[in-house]
């Protein structure tokens, strides 16, 4: 990697060349194959994929949560999430209740099955990043925060953050 230089203000600028920048590009793409794969094999048999998988986990993460603020988190069209929905409520798996103060609100939370779901793919992808985390050591990690939030547009960052601070 490219060596900082420490400019006026105590600001560190770090100078990559196009090849370092491409390098990091494609890792992020080989480290996403791999977060994905785990959940990718156990969600194959039930004919389901990662716009289920997204629905479960900030379904899981926010219960409750209405589905206008679940399209706001997953960033797709209210068409392709009610398909999505609509399986999961089928199998069982996702509840819909009618809003108490705005009737037109559904307001969504994962049933025991579904909790067992999402915990089954969560486990997967704890034990990958728990490994990933302890092979690189707790400066690597922070870094690794840093600059995930950093790639971030702002509205996303913001999101995030609010996540963040609903749960440890």
């Amino acid at each position: 990697m490219a060596t900082a230089n420490t400019g006026q203000g105590g600001e560190s600028l770090l100078f990559l060349t196009d090849e370092q920048v491409r390098k990091g590009i494609e890792a992020m793409f080989f480290a996403y194959r791999g977060f994905t794969a785990d959940p990718d094999r156990i969600l194959q048999d039930m004919d389901y994929g990662r716009a289920h998988h997204r629905a479960i986990h900030f379904i899981h993460r926010s219960p409750g949560t209405t589905v206008n603020n679940l399209l706001s988190i997953l960033g797709v069209t209210k068409q392709s999430l009610n398909r999505v929905l609509r399986t999961l409520i089928e199998d069982g798996l996702v509840e819909s209740k009618v809003g108490r103060v705005d009737r037109r609100e559904r307001h969504l939370t994962l049933t025991e099955k579904g909790a067992g779901l999402e915990r089954a793919l969560s486990d997967a992808q704890r034990a990958r990043m728990r490994a990933a985390y302890r092979a690189a050591g707790p400066q690597a990690v922070q870094g690794f925060r840093q600059v995930l939030e950093a790639m971030m547009d702002p509205e996303l960052r913001r999101q995030f953050q609010t996540l963040k601070e609903a749960g440890a």
